[in-house]
């Protein structure tokens, strides 16, 4: 069975394991998410379930049988699963090579005046043009990150709370979606 649900990151925080060790963890309101379309094989070609989510809805593959208005919480996770966690990172504007690429920059010394987190030379001899897929500056986030291989640390039923392991992408209020 496919286990997937919606969520919204509500912060990092940090809980404490029995033997006294600190696991840090990113609360997510995760769902209860409501099924508003199932497709099916026949009409539309595959397999998948609409849910909602607020006013968002999102669509999941998966050949598991699911009702139209039926419901999915978080106790379909359990303490130990691995998830992949996907949503769109933080924005971070116009950024130099150094930030975006990790260039090195030029030496602080030796001559160097002003261009100490230049690109240097692109390289065009010819064909006398810029390449595509020259690193360059230029915007960088807000584009869609996955995070696999995250453990579900906690799981607060009453609440809807997932605790997951490590970060997650997007800045507070983010949405998510969860999927084994």
């Amino acid at each position: 069975m496919k286990k997937f649900i919606l969520g919204k990151k509500l912060e990092m925080s940090q809980i404490f394991n029995d033997d006294g060790t600190v696991v840090p963890v990113t609360i997510i309101q995760a769902g209860p998410v409501e099924i508003s379309q199932v497709k099916g094989k026949e009409k539309d070609g595959y397999e998948a379930v609409q849910v909602l989510f607020g006013k968002t809805r999102k669509e999941f593959r998966t050949e598991d049988s699911y009702e139209k208005g039926g419901k999915i919480d978080v106790s379909v996770f359990a303490e130990g699963d691995f998830v992949k966690v996907s949503g769109t990172m933080k924005g971070r504007g116009f950024q130099g090579v150094v930030k975006r690429h990790g260039f090195k920059g030029a030496p602080k010394t030796h001559g160097t005046k002003h261009a100490h987190r230049e690109p240097g030379s692109i390289g065009a001899v010819w064909p006398q043009r810029v390449l595509k897929g020259t690193r360059m500056g230029g915007r960088m986030g807000g584009t869609r990150i996955t995070v696999e291989n995250l453990l579900v640390a906690k799981v607060d039923a009453e609440k809807n709370l997932l605790y997951v392991r490590g970060a997650v992408p997007g800045a507070r209020g983010t949405l998510l979606e969860i999927s084994v």
